[in-house]
C-alpha cells in the first residue's frame, strides 16, 4: 500500500523527501554545449541544444540524475545533472539595465547594459531591493527586478 502510495508522487516530491536539494532552485550550465531533452533519459530526443555557458536555469524536477529545468525565456526540458553547475549567474532582462557604483537608485552609472547579457550573482543582501553582480570583470548592482537568476526575498551572502 505504501509503495502504491510513492508511486503516486511526482520525481520532485521524491528528491525532497530523499533529503534533495531544495525545488526549484537555480544553477548555471557547465558546459557550451547542452543538450536538452523532451525527458529524462537519453532515449528521449533532444529538443534544443544550448550553447552558452554558465547561462542561469532554474531546477524544477528531479528524476534520478535528470533535471528538468527552465530557462529565462520559459523554454523547459531535461538535462543530464552533470552538465549543470552549482555556479550563481544572472541575465540581464527587460529593456536596457543600469549597473550601478551601490545598491541604491541614486548611485552613480556604471555601465549601460543590454537585456541577455550574462553576469556573476556574487550577493543580493537579505531585505535590499538590489544585487551585487559582475559583467566581464566589473562588479556593479542591480535591482533584483532587473535580473533572472535569483527569487524574491532570497539572499545570498
Amino acid at each position: 500500500m505504501l509503495a502504491a502510495g510513492l508511486l503516486c508522487l511526482a520525481p520532485a516530491a521524491l528528491a525532497a523527501e530523499a533529503g534533495g536539494l531544495p525545488l526549484p532552485r537555480f544553477v548555471s550550465l557547465r558546459s557550451d554545449e547542452v543538450n536538452l531533452r523532451a525527458g529524462p533519459g537519453q532515449r528521449y530526443p533532444i529538443d534544443w541544444i544550448y550553447s552558452r555557458k554558465d547561462l542561469p536555469v532554474e531546477v524544477i524536477a528531479e528524476f534520478e540524475t535528470w533535471r528538468k529545468i527552465r530557462d529565462w525565456q520559459g523554454t523547459e526540458g531535461w538535462v543530464h545533472q552533470s552538465m549543470l553547475s552549482g555556479r550563481r549567474m544572472m541575465v540581464v532582462i527587460g529593456g536596457q539595465r543600469t549597473l550601478r557604483t551601490g545598491d541604491s537608485d541614486g548611485a552613480d552609472t556604471l555601465a549601460l547594459v543590454e537585456p541577455g547579457v550574462l553576469g556573476r550573482l556574487l550577493q543580493c543582501p537579505r531585505n535590499r531591493d538590489f544585487c551585487r553582480v559582475e559583467i566581464n570583470q566589473v562588479q556593479g548592482w542591480f535591482k533584483r527586478d532587473e535580473i533572472w537568476g535569483v527569487y524574491k526575498g532570497e539572499w545570498i551572502e
